[in-house]
């Protein structure tokens, strides 16, 4: 995507140019009224700077109690309420977010940062940029533990890592493929992923093929389809099934900071039936 060239005398007086994850020229000023489209984004703002939102997702589940305008879901804003709580910033990302639905924002004059997350050292480089050099805040303490809680995590490198299928959809079953954050946090908790080379990011695999494929385990998150120990680890008879918190997995932002002893203590855990 072509990025716009800004020239030096089109720059308001305090006015901020950046550019977002994207590579996306974002005009800015003094950010007072936030609108996030994404849950993880949410819960970064929100437990930074109380008060900045001044709406959000009907997913934006966290933190408990936040009293916010709700606009719609991710993949469904209501672009025209959002315009209405007049924004000086909307947060979103090249994922979880539609491009309609940012360019219609943006064609309205409303700022929009979008984030690209893949890794965990994408996630920790694009949540300072976010909220210092976009927001305009501190660096906020929960992003220095959350680096120093991933910094010793270090499987050994004799143990064997167990074989897994991970998946994130059933009907039709689909589960992590390539690049992807969730899959990079397992990774990093020794777990290899049996698809992690798939030319799809989230392919869809039928249940036969996933079986075929001998998985030591089948890892089971709550979100965005909420498996429990009674619907998904029956599909996977003789597997060890492990159930995990899919805001741990999935979410990046103050969750990173405990995320690693989460998962690992639910990966350790006792099979799931």
């Amino acid at each position: 995507m072509p990025v716009p060239h800004v020239e030096p005398g089109e720059v308001e007086p305090g006015e901020r140019v950046l550019r977002d994850d994207l590579g996306l020229i974002v005009r800015l000023g003094a950010v007072r009224r936030v609108v996030s489209l994404v849950p993880s984004l949410t819960e970064a703002v929100a437990v930074t700077a109380p008060g900045l939102l001044v709406g959000a997702t009907d997913w934006c589940t966290h933190p408990a109690g936040l009293e916010v305008v709700r606009i719609g879901g991710t993949k469904n804003p209501d672009t025209g309420r959002i315009i209405a709580l007049a924004p000086d910033l909307v947060l979103a990302n090249e994922e979880e977010n539609r491009l309609p639905d940012l360019e219609s924002l943006r064609a309205a004059g409303v700022p929009v940062w979008v984030t690209e997350i893949r890794t965990l050292e994408q996630a920790l480089r694009s949540l300072h940029r976010m909220l210092t050099a976009a927001c305009g805040l501190g660096r906020p303490e929960w992003l220095d533990r959350a680096e120093e809680a991933w910094r010793v995590v270090a499987p050994s490198a004799s143990a064997v890592r167990p074989r897994a299928v991970v998946p994130v959809w059933r009907r039709p079953w689909m589960v992590l493929g390539r690049d992807t954050f969730a899959g990079d946090l397992l990774g990093r908790l020794g777990i290899e992923q049996l698809h992690a080379d798939h030319a799809d990011r989230y392919p869809a695999i039928p249940i036969d093929q996933l079986l075929r494929d001998a998985p030591d385990v089948v890892v089971l998150p709550d979100e965005p389809y909420r498996f429990t120990a009674d619907d998904g680890p029956e599909a996977f008879p003789g597997v060890r099934a492990v159930l995990v918190s899919g805001r741990h997995l999935t979410w990046y932002g103050p969750s990173l900071a405990e995320a690693a002893a989460v998962l690992a203590g639910q990966l350790r855990g006792r099979q799931q039936s």
